[in-house]
């Protein structure tokens, strides 16, 4: 079972991404569940959803505290919660930010964690391009897609036609397809990273490396 807890703000479709998540897996011919947590949901309030995808019946109800994976919909709530409670030592982990983890200031937190399982995206960005809203549950779900292979972009893009209709439909699978290239890039560097390390050297490999190095600060 692979189960993703989804931390964000009322208004930024943190329950629709859970479920558009499960419709994907569903599609894809597996057993999947979403469901927010009860709280408060007005505009701007912490909002978490959690979705559970298996090849078998999934019979558990309850929340997720042992998440494989972290999608966090708003950066500020580094600060105010504790999103990252009970993730797996080899989980992942997915912010919306422009900054790198090092500049959120989670550089020593997760030096334990896989490199190609850590991605930050501005996904705010990339929805306010294609969809004029500053909702980045879609760009989140492709970019979930590339890092984790769970769910296939294709299902993701179904999922969101099944949600949306129109130019809005369009604009959002523009934004997961585009978020889906650059984290797959992100992730590629990542796991390309150890190699170039390798082979650094005065001939020229020291040089290589720290551009690497400099495009993943910048991620």
């Amino acid at each position: 079972m692979f189960q993703v807890r989804f931390h964000g703000r009322g208004g930024q479709g943190v329950v629709t991404a859970a479920e558009m998540l499960s419709i994907a897996a569903f599609d894809e011919g597996r057993h999947a569940q979403a469901f927010p947590s009860f709280g408060s949901e007005r505009t701007g309030a912490p909002v978490v959803a959690f979705c559970r995808i298996d090849d078998r019946e999934i019979r558990l109800r309850e929340p997720i505290v042992a998440p494989d994976a972290l999608i966090i919909q708003d950066s500020t709530l580094l600060h105010q919660v504790d999103c990252f409670a009970g993730l797996k030592p080899d989980g992942y982990i997915l912010i919306n930010t422009g900054k790198s983890f090092a500049e959120l200031g989670l550089g020593e937190f997760v030096a334990n964690y896989r490199r190609e399982r850590l991605c930050t995206l501005p996904a705010t960005e990339l929805a306010l391009k294609h969809v004029s809203r500053p909702v980045p549950n879609v760009p989140l779900l492709g970019a979930f897609a590339a890092i984790t292979g769970i769910v296939r972009l294709d299902s993701v893009l179904k999922a969101i036609r099944e949600r949306f209709s129109g130019k809005v439909a369009e604009g959002n699978a523009a934004a997961a397809k585009e978020a889906y290239a650059i984290a797959k890039a992100e992730m590629e560097e990542a796991k390309l990273a150890p190699t170039l390390a390798s082979l650094a050297a005065p001939t020229g490999g020291a040089a290589l490396l720290g551009t690497a190095h400099r495009r993943a600060g910048h991620a």
